[in-house]
C-alpha cells in the first residue's frame, strides 16, 4: 500500500479547510450567536449520486462537529420534474448514509404562502414587476458578459398595475409564459443574473404536495434564500456554480430586511470515468442504456448500494477528498474503490465460488464419498464464525488457475504440478482432458489422503493454494462483473460532434454463470461477501435460493496505490 494514502476517516483530524475556518470565525465575532445550523436541500427531481454524499457529508458533519443542527429540505419548486419518489429516495439514501436531520422533513412548499407574500412586498417597494416578455427575449434583452442588458419595455409599469397582475397570475387567468415576474436590480450588472431576473412564473401543473392551489411557482434562486432565512440557517453551503447567484441571494434578503443566513460556496465533486450530471442520469435511465437508478453501473447511492459499496466506504471516500475552494478538482475512481475495499476487507466474511468453472476429477478418491471441512468466515476473525464445506471426487476450480503449458513463476496447477485445495487436500494434475475442437474440458488429478485439512505431515511446502467448489453440491449462480460505465476519462476528452453517450462502455456489465459453495445461496440481498482469490461481492435482490445473484462490488487488486505512486 502506498504511504501516500491517507488514513482511514476515523484516525484522521479534520483539520482547519476554508469552510471550518469560516465557521470559526463567525463564532468568534459571535455571528449567528455561536449558532451552526445547516441544510442539504435537495429537488426531488431525480435520485441522488456520490456528488450529493459528498454535501451530505459535509453539511451533516459540521453541523455535528459544531453541535448544532441540519434540515433536510426538499426545494420543490418545480412540479413539472417532481415526484414523491425522488422525495422518498432522497430521504432513505441520506438516512443510509448515517444521518439524521433536525426535527420533520422541511420543503421549500411550506414556504409558499409567505414567498407570494414576500413577492407583493417586492412590488409595492418598486423593486419587482410584471414582464410581458417572452423567455426567449428575456434572455435577449439580458445582454452578454461584454454588452449590457436592454431594460424591458413594461420595466417601469407601476406597482399597482403589476401588483393586480401578479394577483390575477396566482388567480389562473393567465396560460403558461403569458407573463413573469421579473426582479427589479441593475440592467448593466456585471453580473448577469443581476439583470432583473425572473422569480415567479406561471406553470398550470399539479405540485406533489400542494396539489392546483398554485399555478404560479417561485424560482430556485428566490426561494433558496428565503428558505434559509425562515429556517435560521447560518452557513448555507452549496457547490461552486452559485458563486454568482450569491449576489443576488443577499440582495433578496437585504431588500427585504429579513434574517441574513450566509451563503458558502465549496468545489462540488468530479469522478473519473462516470457522469455526475443528472440531465444526463436521466437520460440513461429514460433511453435504457441503464436498467434504472439503482443499477449498479451508476454513480447514485441507491446504485452504489446495491453494487455493494457501503455507508462506512462512502463518508471515507469524502473525508479523504477533503473541501476545497477552487475550481471543481477531479477524483479518480480508484480511490472510491480503495476506500470501499478498505472497509470490506475488515467487515465481510469469506467465501468461495468458481466464477470460470473448469472440472477437476480426483481420480482416486471414493466415488461414493461425501467430505465437510469446516472453513472460517474470516481468517483474521474467529468472531465471524465459520461454515461446513462439502467435498467430493468431482469439483470446480477456475480456468485461469490452470495452464498446460505454463510459464516460469507459475504456481497454480499445470501437468504434474501439485497445488494445495484451500482447507482441503494436495491435488496433483495426471491427464488433461480436451474436446474434438482441443478445448479444455476436464483435469485428472491425484490427491494425498495424508494432506487433509491442506497441509501435509511430511512438512513438504506447496506454494500453489487454489479455491474450488464442490460440482456435486455447487450452486448455478448469476454473477455480474462490472467496469468502469464509459471508456473516456472526463467530459473534456470528448471528440467534437460526439455525446458522451457515444463513450458508454458496452463491456461495463458482464453477465456470468459461476459455480458456487451452498452457504452463498443462504445469504439475504445485500449481504457483502469475499469471494476468495476473486474480489467483494454483494447479494443482489434479484437472487433466489435456488439462482443466487452476486453484483461485483470491487476487485481484490488495488490500482489506487499504484496512481499515488506514480504520481
Amino acid at each position: 500500500m502506498s504511504q501516500n494514502i491517507p488514513a482511514p476517516e476515523a484516525d484522521r483530524p479534520q483539520g482547519t479547510d476554508f469552510l471550518r475556518a469560516r465557521i470559526n470565525q463567525d463564532n468568534l465575532t459571535g455571528r449567528f450567536g455561536g449558532r451552526v445550523h445547516t441544510r442539504f436541500p435537495p429537488e426531488p427531481n431525480g435520485y441522488l449520486h456520490i456528488g450529493h454524499a459528498k454535501s451530505i457529508c459535509i453539511n451533516f458533519g459540521l453541523a455535528k462537529e459544531y453541535g448544532g443542527l441540519c434540515n433536510l429540505r426538499f426545494d420543490d419548486t418545480n412540479p413539472v420534474k417532481e415526484d414523491t419518489e425522488y422525495v422518498d429516495s432522497i430521504q432513505r439514501d441520506v438516512q443510509w448514509l448515517g444521518f439524521q436531520w433536525k426535527g420533520e422533513v422541511h420543503y421549500a412548499s411550506d414556504y409558499f404562502d409567505q414567498l407570494y407574500e414576500y413577492a407583493e412586498k417586492l412590488i409595492m417597494m418598486g423593486k419587482a414587476y410584471v414582464d410581458e416578455l417572452s423567455a426567449d427575449q428575456i434572455r435577449e434583452y439580458r445582454g452578454t458578459l461584454t454588452k449590457p442588458g436592454i431594460p424591458s419595455p413594461w420595466r417601469d409599469r407601476p406597482a399597482e398595475e403589476s401588483l393586480d397582475l401578479f394577483r390575477r397570475m396566482k388567480a389562473g387567468e393567465f396560460e403558461d409564459g403569458k407573463y413573469v415576474l421579473r426582479a427589479k436590480i441593475d440592467m448593466a450588472s456585471p453580473n448577469v443574473i443581476m439583470r432583473d431576473p425572473t422569480i415567479y412564473r406561471i406553470r398550470h401543473a399539479s405540485h406533489h404536495r400542494t396539489g392546483d392551489k398554485w399555478c404560479i411557482y417561485p424560482m430556485y434562486d428566490f426561494t433558496h434564500c428565503l428558505s434559509d432565512s425562515i429556517e435560521g440557517i447560518t452557513h448555507s453551503i452549496c457547490t461552486l456554480e452559485f458563486d454568482n447567484n450569491r449576489e443576488l441571494y443577499d440582495w433578496v434578503l437585504d431588500t427585504l430586511g429579513v434574517y441574513h443566513s450566509q451563503q458558502i460556496e465549496f468545489a462540488r465533486l468530479q469522478l473519473t470515468y462516470t457522469v455526475l450530471s443528472k440531465r444526463k442520469l436521466i437520460q440513461l435511465v429514460k433511453e435504457g442504456y441503464v436498467r434504472g437508478w439503482d443499477d449498479p453501473r451508476m454513480p447514485t447511492i441507491s446504485g452504489l448500494r446495491r453494487r455493494g459499496y457501503t455507508p462506512e466506504a462512502i463518508r471515507d471516500f469524502c473525508s479523504r477528498i477533503g473541501i476545497a475552494r477552487a475550481a471543481d478538482a477531479l477524483v479518480h475512481y480508484s480511490l472510491l474503490e480503495f476506500c470501499c475495499r478498505e472497509h470490506l476487507n475488515a467487515v465481510t466474511p469469506r467465501c468461495m465460488a468458481v466464477l470460470d468453472p473448469l472440472k477437476v476429477i480426483i481420480t482416486d478418491y471414493p466415488e461414493d464419498k461425501v467430505e465437510e471441512f469446516e472453513q472460517p468466515l474470516h481468517p483474521e476473525d474467529a468472531s465471524f464464525g465459520s461454515r461446513k464445506v462439502p467435498f467430493c471426487r468431482e469439483i470446480y476450480i477456475d480456468r485461469d488457475d490452470f495452464r498446460e503449458d505454463p510459464p516460469k513463476k507459475y504456481f497454480r496447477l499445470a501437468p504434474g504440478a501439485e497445488v494445495r485445495l484451500r482447507y482441503a487436500y494436495y491435488i496433483t494434475c495426471t491427464e488433461v482432458i480436451k474436446d474434438a475442437e482441443g478445448n479444455i474440458v476436464e483435469l485428472y488429478c491425484t490427491h494425498d489422503p495424508s494432506s487433509r485439512g491442506g497441509s501435509s505431515p511430511d512438512g513438504r511446502k506447496v506454494k500453489g493454494t487454489l479455491h474450488w467448489v464442490s460440482a456435486r453440491h455447487a450452486v448455478p449462480t448469476e454473477v455480474r462483473l462490472y467496469e468502469q460505465m464509459f471508456t473516456t476519462e472526463t467530459d473534456s476528452d470528448i471528440e467534437e460532434g460526439k455525446t458522451f453517450l457515444d463513450y458508454f462502455n458496452p463491456e461495463s456489465e458482464k453477465v456470468i454463470t459461476a459455480m458456487a459453495e451452498p452457504y452463498l445461496a443462504t445469504l439475504p440481498a445485500g449481504s457483502h461477501v469475499q469471494f476468495e482469490r476473486v474480489g467483494y461481492f454483494c447479494a443482489d435482490p434479484d437472487g433466489t435460493k435456488d439462482r443466487p445473484v452476486f453484483n461485483r462490488t470491487v476487485t481484490l487488486k488495488d490500482s489506487w496505490a499504484k496512481i499515488e505512486k506514480k504520481q
